[in-house]
């Protein structure tokens, strides 16, 4: 499950960079390119569908994020058994030669 979380929060991460990087700043942009080229969607609504992807794939990263840390795997490395037998056996003193 762990594994399935850490890919998906990689694949939005990727996403969310590239419409990032695609979206318009101040006037610029790969947007107005793509907008310009294609006369399906107006410069309007790519810039809405760029926004509101933003915000769905910035939600979608914090919302995995979180679910990751109940997902993560605790190993504590020793188990109960072990634990008992150091606190019943007495320390012996260490010995420098």
């Amino acid at each position: 499950m762990y594994v399935l979380v850490s890919i998906l929060i990689l694949v939005v991460c990727v996403l969310l960079a590239l419409v990032v990087l695609v979206q318009n700043s101040k006037g610029g942009g790969l947007a107005s390119n793509f907008a310009g080229s294609s006369q399906i969607m107006s410069v309007r609504k790519t810039a809405d569908f760029l926004e509101k992807a933003t915000w769905t794939l910035a939600i979608a990263l914090l919302v995995l994020s979180l679910f990751s840390v109940f997902v993560i795997p605790r190993y504590t490395g020793v188990n109960r058994q072990q634990t008992q037998q150091t606190q019943q056996a007495p320390m012996q003193p260490m010995h420098n030669n």
